[in-house]
């Protein structure tokens, strides 16, 4: 009987947990008629909540919904005893993407020391932060440095990312631009993947400059201190032994 009655109680339980998820995804797909696209519904882990993935044309949104979806909830989850934010981080593995599909074959790359630290970084010539995230980075030696021309910022972004990709020294031509902001002079017209950098930022949802990614897959936005990225680059790119 005590057998009988437990397994009652989690059937019970489970039919709940699946009425109530069904009652939010309804809610949901009404909400988002002509605007984003519903990605999954999962029970929270925390509060009586469920977790909403929606797509949007600015990438994966993170909502959260009680259990009778009467109430969205759109903002940040912070676990209150570690401080953690649990809706950056989730956000982060929902976003991570495999290092090997990222078209480093269009990058800049700059490899210095043994190149251990990986990251690849969707930059905008123009763009401040990306300038004080790259200054940051080359303090770091045992680092490989992907440069993606992200020219999103205006057309002369779009000029500049070109006349890097067509100079004799992308690197140094990239370094002079952002740093020093001398324009580049190429001696040649060449064809460069700047509008298909464009186009595949836009396909990941990379609102923002700098958007960069781990080798780990995960990905950020916006400029880092350095001993935090720094931290970060050794647990995605660890020291082989």
């Amino acid at each position: 009987m005590m057998r009988f009655g437990a397994a009652a109680v989690l059937i019970g339980a489970t039919f709940a947990a699946s009425a109530d998820e069904a009652a939010v995804r309804r809610m949901m797909q009404d909400k988002l008629r002509g605007g984003g696209q519903l990605e999954s519904v999962q029970k929270a882990p925390f509060a009586d909540l469920y977790e909403v993935v929606v797509r949007t044309p600015d990438g994966l949104a993170i909502y959260y919904v009680d259990s009778r979806a009467t109430v969205i909830i759109a903002g940040q989850a912070i676990d209150a005893k570690s401080g953690r934010n649990l809706t950056e981080e989730r956000q982060r593995k929902l976003s991570a993407i495999k290092w090997e599909s990222l078209p480093l074959q269009w990058a800049i790359t700059t490899v210095r020391g043994s190149g251990r630290r990986k990251i690849a970084i969707l930059s905008d010539p123009n763009c401040p932060y990306c300038k004080r995230f790259e200054e940051a980075l080359a303090k770091l030696d045992d680092i490989t440095v992907h440069i993606l021309p992200y020219a999103v910022l205006g057309p002369a972004s779009v000029r500049q990312a070109k006349a890097v990709w067509c100079s004799k020294d992308r690197a140094k031509a990239w370094d002079d631009l952002m740093f020093r902001r001398i324009e580049p002079r190429p001696e040649r017209d060449c064809d460069t993947p700047v509008e298909k950098l464009a186009e595949f930022g836009r396909s990941i949802g990379a609102s923002a400059t700098p958007t960069w990614f781990l080798e780990s897959g995960e990905r950020y936005s916006g400029a880092m201190p350095l001993d935090q990225a720094r931290r970060l680059l050794d647990e995605a790119s660890p020291l082989k032994r």
